[in-house]
């Protein structure tokens, strides 16, 4: 800075918050998000461990039973999420060119479409 006053207000310094003003929020919703797959996962695989052997109509009844839905569905948000949120960093590290924001873009569309998929098959068991 060589002398220069500094642009920033005293309360950013403090902040640490760069130039899009967001600081470290990225950075903890993917911890976040990453801690909460970590229990939701152990679940899903108990879930899917007690799926096996069964034929259709006895899968149907366990994955429509309300709290298995529940995790489903906790599990299916929370995966998208996260998978949108990794690969948002790994597009704005990684590709330097002019199609930088559409696919971000293409990333936020198809990530949702993902979990709405997901969603849509566990809300209609």
């Amino acid at each position: 800075m060589s002398g220069q006053p500094s642009m920033r207000t005293p309360l950013a310094r403090i902040r640490y918050l760069g130039s899009a003003h967001s600081g470290t929020d990225h950075f903890w919703k993917q911890r976040v998000s990453s801690v909460a797959l970590v229990i939701l996962t152990i679940a899903f695989i108990f879930i899917v461990l007690g799926l096996i052997g069964r034929n259709h109509a006895a899968a149907a009844q366990i994955l429509g039973s309300p709290f298995v839905a529940i995790v489903m569905l906790m599990f299916t948000i929370t995966s998208a999420y996260h998978m949108w949120l990794g690969m948002q960093v790994i597009i704005e590290d990684y590709v330097h060119s002019d199609f930088k924001l559409t696919l971000i873009m293409l990333n936020t569309f198809f990530c949702f479409a993902i979990g709405m998929s997901c969603v849509y098959a566990i809300v209609k068991l």
